[in-house]
């Protein structure tokens, strides 16, 4: 068996609570994207993890009832601050980084692909571009180009 045996695929909304928990911690820390959350958006992590948990168990597994508009408030977030193509790079990087820190599989390549798609629609939404474009493949280069750019910043 491989050393990897012991990592398992993202099974289910326990295992979503752990990433999100972990990724927000990162993410609140992070000098470029934490201000959001702490200054600008004020999050109440446990007030907002749940809904957030919906939000992923219904993306990843259906199972989870999310009727809320998860547009709405980015939205607000980013009437406050506008927050750009490399903002969006590093919220997908620590996605990924927080996801292949705790789990490999099937589950776990789909949460990074949407959440690389959800930031995608959002960044375009936000910056008003043609939401037609969505539609097109080739359209998602954006994002890990400006992953790409954050992680060669790092001097």
């Amino acid at each position: 068996m491989s050393h990897h045996a012991a990592v398992r695929d993202i099974s289910g909304r326990a295992d979503l609570d752990v990433v999100l928990r972990r990724f927000y911690t990162a993410a609140f820390a992070d000098p470029r994207i934490g201000p959001f959350f702490t200054e600008v958006a004020g999050t109440d992590l446990e007030v907002h993890l749940p809904r957030i948990t919906d939000f992923w168990e219904r993306a990843l597994f259906r199972s989870a009832d999310y009727r809320r508009n998860a547009f709405a408030p980015h939205a607000a977030l980013n009437a406050a601050r506008e927050m750009t193509a490399a903002d969006f790079g590093r919220w997908v990087q620590l996605w990924r980084a927080t996801i292949d820190g705790l789990h490999r599989g099937p589950n776990a390549e789909r949460a990074k692909a949407q959440g690389e798609r959800i930031a995608l629609t959002l960044h375009k939404r936000l910056a008003g571009a043609d939401t037609e474009l969505l539609r097109g493949e080739g359209t998602v280069g954006f994002v890990p180009l400006a992953a790409l750019e954050l992680s060669s910043m790092r001097a």
